[in-house]
């Protein structure tokens, strides 16, 4: 539980900092030790499945990703020319291209975000 509340006391340092206009961006190096420790906290409590709902967030960006690539190929094999099926992908772009403005899609996926940590939390039993 330390290395936990020390993994989110960093991420709100860093969040403070990343509030539009951001400060501080995150790299590779970074997001990939985040990843790499919510998945290994998964491992530990034995609750991988839950790491879908919690990241529900890039689970859909990863996924239109893959819809987009998908559906382009399939109709440039079936038409002779690639059609899309979002405005662009990943999803963020999509609806930035729609017109909304940056910080609100990115306050629109913050709230989704919240929603579903918070799902994902009501699974744990409380001892």
């Amino acid at each position: 539980t330390v290395y936990c509340m020390a993994i989110v006391g960093a991420a709100m340092g860093f969040l403070w900092f990343n509030a539009h206009p951001a400060e501080v961006f995150m790299g590779d190096t970074g997001s990939l030790a985040l990843g790499s420790t919510l998945g290994a906290i998964a491992v530990l409590i034995k609750k991988e499945i839950l790491l879908v709902i919690i990241g529900g967030v890039f689970v859909a960006e990863t996924v239109s990703v893959i819809i987009q690539t998908s559906y382009f190929k399939y109709t440039r094999k079936k038409y002779g020319e690639g059609r899309r099926f979002f405005k662009m992908a990943p999803l963020h772009h999509h609806f930035e291209l729609k017109g909304w403005p940056e910080t609100k899609v990115v306050v629109r996926f913050w709230i989704i975000g919240i929603l579903l940590a918070l799902m994902t939390l009501t699974t744990f039993k409380i001892r």
